[in-house]
């Protein structure tokens, strides 16, 4: 079963070209003391080099560092304690593997700024897709860097009081629509979307979402799906979140077969294994 209707993508990552046609994994490494999935904290130094070393070694392509939780309820922090605490992790990844892709997930233009400049970051992955931070696409234009822009209703600390769409596809949809505008407007050249799993969504949405994630395909974009091990996977099935690697597998599968280019995940091995699976089922 070949398939030939995916547009070739790729994105400049410090002056070298990253070829997204194919899908890759992007594993998580949280410095954090309070992520969702207590298996997924790394925060110090050694601890974060065995998590990048893991993730290299079990095939993934991006190591996407966050410091900030963004889990539904997730306490406040400040830019100064966010950029602290990618500092005992960033540099040091940085200089034992100089040729991985590093993603940093924050939604502050000045820690993204600081990021880029200090620590060769290559990607900025923003959940609040530019609403949280005005002078975020400002910056972003400014550093010359590939920006993940993800749809959220609501932060961290209220998004899932009361999700509601009229359309949940045509929504995001119609924010992506203006929000990629407004990107190229500040020069933004290489733009990665992301439906925003999970962020101010009920289970229902999330599902009606991944059935329909092909939808997003309009906008010539590389797609990344982060469901891995989240509540519409452990909510739905009745389970913990370290009960949930099975049911990741599936939904990236699904992912997978609407288009999903980047993978982002806790658990890379199941992932990458995922993606050489379904390649075959395509070519033949």
């Amino acid at each position: 079963m070949k398939t030939d209707i995916n547009p070739t993508h790729t994105i400049n990552c410090r002056g070298k070209l990253f070829d997204l046609s194919s899908p890759v994994v992007m594993g998580i490494l949280n410095a954090t003391p309070d992520s969702f999935y207590a298996q997924s904290r790394y925060n110090t130094k050694n601890e974060a080099l065995r998590r990048a070393d893991e993730i290299i070694s079990q095939g993934g392509k991006i190591i996407d560092i966050g410091a900030y939780s963004s889990r539904p309820g997730a306490a406040d922090v400040t830019p100064d304690e966010e950029f602290n605490r990618l500092a005992q992790t960033v540099p040091y990844i940085r200089k034992k593997f100089p040729e991985v892709i590093i993603s940093i997930d924050t939604f502050r233009a000045s820690v993204a700024a600081k990021a880029v400049n200090d620590f060769e970051v290559d990607i900025i992955n923003d959940i609040s897709g530019g609403q949280a931070d005005t002078t975020m696409y400002e910056t972003i234009g400014k550093l010359h860097v590939p920006y993940i822009m993800m749809h959220t209703q609501g932060m961290p600390q209220t998004m899932q009081q009361n999700p509601h769409y009229e359309d949940v596809i045509k929504e995001i949809s119609d924010f992506f629509i203006h929000n990629i505008s407004q990107l190229r407007s500040h020069g933004v050249a290489d733009i990665i979307i992301d439906p925003g799993f999970g962020f101010g969504k009920t289970i229902e949405h999330n599902y009606q979402l991944l059935s329909k994630l092909d939808s997003f395909s309009i906008f010539e974009l590389p797609i990344l799906v982060g469901v891995s091990r989240k509540s519409m996977i452990y909510n739905a099935l009745q389970i913990k979140p370290q009960d949930a690697k099975n049911g990741t597998t599936v939904l990236n599968t699904v992912a997978l077969i609407g288009g999903a280019k980047i993978l982002r995940v806790h658990d890379v091995r199941q992932a990458t294994e995922t993606v050489e699976l379904i390649r075959r089922v395509h070519q033949e």
